[in-house]
């Protein structure tokens, strides 16, 4: 029986090849176009959390090597995935070329993070080396969340003071689809610390319930409008 043959997988980064001058020209050109590289060219929307982690947009490889050597940062985190991307490529080179460790930790900007997640930002934020520059694309929604963990299980702050990691001061959108991301803890604070169990607690026990949490989340249409249509959020 004879069919339309199944095209090939590409290979993360095939469309980037950074080993040639019109491969590097055509990476540039797609990060700057289709990830809109040149608005984080003087704005980097940087805020540190204590003194060894600081949360970022997505960094040309230039502002790296700047964060490294200024600040002496070791390890990127990237939340955003995108590995057969043009930033993906260029932070990828970058991280190699610069002697940093880069950890993918990918999460979504409008869905409420698992049990597995949680436990596993745990454990990232237990064993990397600091100090750490952690980014998604715009520093406002993933890098917020992220914060809020870290500022948690680090800092050890509670879930409350833990939240303001979560505010406009960030960019992020409490009223568009990604403040699904504040009504996973404005869950715990309504109905668990109530009830005397800390964060972790609640999320190892069979009332953790994501799938739920979601479901009682309703975006307003025009922060939806704002960041899906004017600002093009991921």
């Amino acid at each position: 029986m004879h069919g339309s043959p199944i095209p090939p997988r590409k290979a993360p980064l095939a469309d980037f090849d950074l080993t040639t001058a019109w491969g590097r020209f055509r990476t540039y050109v797609d990060y700057n176009l289709n990830d809109h590289a040149f608005l984080r060219l003087g704005f980097q929307n940087a805020h540190w959390l204590g003194d060894r982690l600081v949360r970022t947009n997505q960094l040309w490889p230039f502002q790296l090597r700047r964060w490294r050597d200024r600040h002496g940062i070791r390890t990127v985190i990237n939340l955003r995935g995108g590995f057969d991307a043009s930033f993906y490529a260029l932070e990828k080179d970058a991280c190699a070329r610069l002697g940093l460790a880069l950890e993918d930790f990918t999460v979504r900007s409008r869905a409420v993070l698992s049990r597995d997640q949680i436990l596993a930002a745990k454990a990232l934020f237990e064993t990397i080396e600091y100090p750490v520059l952690m980014h998604c694309k715009s520093g406002a929604d993933r890098a917020s969340l992220m914060s809020v963990l870290y500022a948690h299980f680090q800092l050890g702050q509670p879930i409350r003071q833990a939240m303001a990691q979560m505010s406009f001061k960030y960019l992020h959108m409490k009223s568009s689809k990604t403040g699904v991301l504040d009504r996973l803890f404005e869950t715990y604070l309504e109905e668990a610390e109530p009830a005397g169990l800390s964060f972790l607690q609640w999320v190892e026990s069979p009332a953790f319930d994501p799938d739920a949490i979601a479901a009682g989340f309703k975006p307003n249409w025009w922060g939806h409008v704002l960041t899906d249509w004017v600002l093009r959020r991921e």
